[in-house]
């Protein structure tokens, strides 16, 4: 035995070989909340978060060239021709992310209920709603 321990010992001879105190009064405290109390502490709440947003991509949005626009307008106006067979599409347009600037591409499937020129709107039948100025791609399926 090393003379620290020795030591120790001898300062701790009358409580050393007692029994382990159990409070009569309360409750022995459940391992998961003992465990709690030396969780780590976060200092700066939400900065996880942030950190996670900020290094989240976005793509920018293209600028059609004035060919694209002319095939996508030809596109809309075959649908709008079709219109009463609700002609099934796939369109790729643009949503912008609600949190930071830019936002992601996406492809929309469904059958065209109404292309309204005025708000520039398209409507599918399952009550989507794409604004012609985010389309970037038009294909009809049917």
């Amino acid at each position: 035995m090393s003379e620290n321990q020795k030591q120790f010992d001898r300062n701790y001879d009358d409580i050393i070989h007692l029994p382990h105190h159990v409070s009569k009064k309360h409750p022995k405290m459940p391992l998961e909340d003992r465990a709690a109390q030396f969780a780590p502490f976060a200092a700066v709440v939400g900065h996880e978060s942030s950190v996670k947003e900020a290094a989240r991509l976005t793509d920018q949005k293209r600028d059609l060239d004035e060919a694209e626009k002319t095939v996508i307008n030809e596109q809309l106006q075959i649908i709008q021709n079709q219109i009463d067979n609700q002609p099934e599409v796939e369109i790729t347009h643009f949503e912008a992310d609600e949190l930071k600037s830019g936002g992601k591409y996406i492809v929309s499937k469904g059958r065209v209920k109404k292309i309204d020129v005025y708000t520039r709107s398209i409507y599918l039948v399952d009550e989507s709603i794409i604004e012609i100025d985010d389309v970037f791609k038009v294909l009809i399926v049917q």
